[in-house]
């Protein structure tokens, strides 16, 4: 148990490590060049580094003192390590990318890969169970008080509020428009690096040759069906809706398969956020 837990350990410093690589390289290559922001201290540091040329890691470290004492009372230790090392990581690697050129001083293209960057970054942070401080620590203190407050409304209400004060502090809407952008493009990237780009599907079948159906899906593409008991509540009758999961590719197939064998077949295919098990990620 002990090896397992120490080679996790080194799994998540690297994911640390190379997170806060990639997330220094995007504020401080493409945003902060173009006085963006992604929310969070970066935002307010942002404002210090213009207004008193004070590096922008230090000032993420110096804001993030205050909250790592409170957090050592009301965080537990192993998460509030990782939060102090990520954030001391974050802040070096800041300074350090500071002295780069920056690559674009166009907007978009900025708050696009620096959002790309960012999130990236960020999701590998996240797998690790660590933090970078900022306002995603604020959460974790304000749940220790609040429980039932989400953590995720909470982070989006300090973003909200540290955008806007870099729109009236360079007085450009354009701006808070631009970060806008850039956190949202964070959010797709930590959902991309979570989940995966090939999206698992859900189709549910009804027919009443549902047997036919289930056993041609299993010969030709390999894939189970399960029968869920249900009733057709305009016709009243009982029936079986087959639900098949697949991957994206297949469910051309599966589709070809239910029109041949009833071409008025029922077909409903959703999307299925995570699926665990055999023939798909085990974990």
């Amino acid at each position: 148990m002990k090896k397992i837990n120490f080679k996790q350990s080194i799994i998540h410093g690297i994911e640390i490590l190379i997170g806060c690589f990639i997330m220094a390289f995007g504020i401080s290559v493409f945003l902060l060049p173009n006085q963006l922001s992604s929310g969070g201290f970066s935002g307010i540091a942002t404002i210090i580094y213009y207004l008193f040329s004070v590096p922008l890691g230090t000032t993420i470290l110096i804001l993030n003192i205050p909250l790592m004492i409170l957090g050592l009372l009301k965080i537990g230790k192993k998460f509030l390590f990782k939060a102090i090392l990520g954030t001391i990581l974050l802040s070096i690697f800041i300074d350090i990318f500071e002295t780069v050129n920056p690559i674009t001083d166009d907007r978009l293209l900025a708050c696009i890969y620096g959002g790309v960057c960012s999130g990236i970054g960020t999701a590998l942070i996240l797998k690790a169970n660590a933090s970078t401080g900022g306002t995603d620590l604020i959460s974790y203190i304000i749940r220790v008080y609040k429980p039932d407050y989400k953590s995720s409304n909470l982070i989006v209400i300090g973003d909200i509020i540290i955008i806007s004060l870099n729109v009236l502090f360079f007085r450009e809407l354009v701006i808070g428009l631009y970060s806008a952008i850039t956190i949202y493009i964070m959010g797709k990237m930590i959902d991309i690096i979570f989940e995966g780009v090939d999206f698992t599907k859900v189709l549910y079948i009804i027919s009443p040759r549902y047997g036919e159906i289930s056993v041609k899906i299993g010969n030709s593409v390999k894939r189970g069906c399960t029968g869920i008991y249900s009733k057709g509540m305009f016709t009243q009758k009982e029936t079986l809706t087959l639900m098949c999961v697949s991957q994206r590719s297949e469910v051309g197939k599966i589709k070809n398969i239910v029109r041949e064998i009833d071409p008025t077949a029922f077909v409903i295919v959703s999307n299925a956020r995570e699926v665990l098990g055999r023939g798909f990620r085990d974990e």
